[in-house]
């Protein structure tokens, strides 16, 4: 796998079927998801297609075939269509509200460090991605960047993997560059603050 202070990008990215298709290893099924999310894309945003009106038209398609393969059952004394029974537990609602609850309460507990807190450190990282997040938002539509996203998710990994020495090197001397810059920064910034 490469040298023992190099680590393994397949369990970085959690080593399972995701990672797999991450890393093209099962590449039926990366390109399973590069054609339905550019196909998507393409009928959203290129044809102009509208959301609801997909949902609707195919949701219509589905009901009239399921309405004559039942009537032609019935006629013809075969089987009904295979349709299992679909249902909404409590289990998997309590498990989504859970899952909802850790997340709200972590923004919360950011927004809390911040207003309360006086964190000014996690404000300035809160500040600076949100507005570099409007920056992004500004230039694309949402499925325009979520069609970017999947792109760099089926094409980073895998290019990281396999150049990942020179890249390690070339992410090691910018991160010493940005703490240089951070502390001369940090040094001018807390000299101007007057201390009590």
């Amino acid at each position: 796998m490469g040298e023992p202070g190099q680590f393994s990008v397949h369990d970085a990215l959690g080593g399972g079927a995701v990672a797999d298709v991450l890393l093209w290893r099962t590449w039926h099924q990366s390109l399973t998801v590069f054609i339905v999310s550019t196909t998507i894309w393409f009928l959203f945003v290129r044809a102009g297609y509208s959301l609801l009106s997909l949902i609707s038209n195919v949701l219509f398609l589905l009901v009239i075939i399921l309405f004559f393969w039942a009537k032609s059952a019935a006629i013809l004394n075969r089987p009904l269509p295979p349709i299992p029974n679909l249902e909404v537990t409590e289990e998997i609602v309590l498990m989504a509200a859970d899952e909802t609850r850790v997340w709200v309460n972590y923004a919360l507990s950011i927004a809390h460090d911040i207003a309360i807190g006086g964190n000014l450190r996690l404000f300035c990282q809160l500040a600076v991605g949100l507005w570099f997040a409007s920056c992004i938002g500004s230039l694309f539509d949402f499925l325009t960047l979520l069609y970017i996203g999947v792109l760099l998710c089926l094409s980073l990994p895998i290019l990281y993997e396999q150049y990942q020495d020179p890249i390690d090197e070339k992410l090691n001397a910018a991160y010493k560059i940005a703490q240089v810059q951070y502390s001369i920064i940090d040094e001018k910034v807390r000299s101007k603050i007057p201390l009590h």
